[in-house]
């Protein structure tokens, strides 16, 4: 619930430096590292926009992958939790490079 807080209260400083009336979108990125647990995130949203700025928005997560470069073959890879070995050459010694991002990455406004 306070990442949806926080959430909502960023909507609320963008919809007023920029004088929206409403916002009816919103999309967020959520990766798999993140430490978010989409459904809930779901539920919270609805709770927390009530009043709000973004009061009754529609809102849209879009879920990256989990990313990482492997130091056996110099590439970056798509893994699926951290410590996955690469799926290319089977090294195990991997830094994560993606999947730990929580924002917004788009709203719509009301007109």
């Amino acid at each position: 619930m306070s990442i949806c807080m926080d959430i909502v209260e960023s909507l609320e400083t963008t919809a007023k430096e920029n004088n929206y009336q409403g916002i009816d979108k919103v999309w967020l990125e959520v990766g798999p590292f993140s430490g978010v647990e989409v459904r809930a995130l779901e539920f919270s949203f609805e709770v927390a926009t009530r009043g709000s700025i973004a009061h009754e928005s529609e809102l849209e997560v879009v879920q990256t992958p989990g990313q990482a470069w492997c130091f056996g073959c110099d590439k970056t890879v798509v893994i699926k939790q951290r410590y996955d070995v690469c799926p290319l050459c089977r090294s195990s010694q991997l830094t994560v490079t993606g999947g730990e991002e929580l924002k917004i990455k788009q709203i719509s406004i009301k007109e």
